[in-house]
């Protein structure tokens, strides 16, 4: 039987909505801890976090200003995100490396917190995670009036179609309508002051992450979709992956960044299974570069 412990952890981005779940026994492999997308919260895990729980011990984090985590109306940084996360596991007293799920912006901040505190990572996962900056045409023709276009008048239809396209993509919209809808209202019903300041943060101002890569030494996977309509696809998860000393990708279906989670979880749950028994045998390559 899975155990649900639900909490609340303070943090220096206030209050954030924890749920630790758990089979009733230890083992022991480290827990798994999942962060969602930007504008989404854990219900976009699409019972990913029920899956992984019959075996191992799952930490699911709503991040700031989003789902049931306090509502935080300043803008922040990633490096904020990283002394967040490391209260977290203070307060659920994980002392050892976890294994990191990041869905888009969850990937970002595991991106982070590898580098910043590799002890903290036993092995890094991102799902759907550009780790480019917004290029030039992605912040001025698209990014950046959908952001004041949502400031001034909230999540109207001609903001949620785009978005409902990035994030869940088209082809899970028709292929699951209700549990798309469910996920999109996460956004459809977050504060709109905080949500701004959170997207302003951590999307228009996120820095270009390439070389965060290449420093990483916990054993990566990069999971991408086949047709992601931002231009992160697998082949370009792959160029990232050939400057690291230990990272694999692996191609799901979708269009937008949380499509494998919705239409094609089955893919992603073998990868993670398949990633986490493999990690402990595999050393880094040795041929790969190191920016440690």
């Amino acid at each position: 039987m899975i155990t649900p412990s639900p909490d609340s952890v303070h943090t220096i981005l206030g209050a954030l909505h924890v749920r630790r779940l758990s089979v009733g026994r230890s083992g022991m492999e480290p827990p798994v801890v999942l962060w969602h997308s930007l504008f989404l919260d854990s219900q976009s895990w699409c019972g990913l976090q029920d899956t992984l729980a019959q075996n191992r011990t799952v930490i699911v984090i709503d991040g700031p200003s989003h789902g049931r985590s306090e509502k935080f109306a300043f803008d922040f940084t990633f490096a904020d995100c990283v002394t967040a996360v490391e209260q977290v596991f203070d307060a659920l007293n994980l002392t050892g490396p976890v294994d990191w799920v990041g869905n888009a912006w969850g990937g970002h901040v595991g991106i982070q917190l590898a580098t910043r505190r590799p002890h903290r990572v036993r092995t890094l996962v991102t799902i759907g995670t550009p780790v480019h900056a917004l290029r030039a045409g992605e912040r001025w023709t698209k990014a950046w009036p959908l952001v004041q276009l949502y400031r001034v008048a909230g999540p109207n239809s001609l903001l949620l179609k785009p978005l409902s396209d990035a994030l869940v993509g088209p082809e899970s919209i028709a292929a699951q309508p209700d549990r798309a809808a469910e996920v999109m209202r996460a956004f459809t019903d977050a504060d709109r002051r905080a949500m701004f300041h959170a997207v302003r943060s951590m999307m228009l101002r996120r820095p270009d992450m390439g070389a965060d890569m290449a420093r990483i030494t916990a054993p990566t996977l990069l999971i991408a979709g086949r047709e992601d309509s931002t231009g992160w696809r697998p082949a370009d998860a792959q160029k990232v992956a050939d400057t690291m000393r230990h990272a694999q990708v692996v191609a799901a279906a979708g269009s937008g960044h949380s499509s494998p989670l919705l239409i094609d979880s089955l893919t992603v749950e073998r990868a993670l299974n398949d990633f986490w028994s493999e990690a402990g045998r595999v050393a880094p390559n040795p041929c790969k570069p190191s920016r440690a």
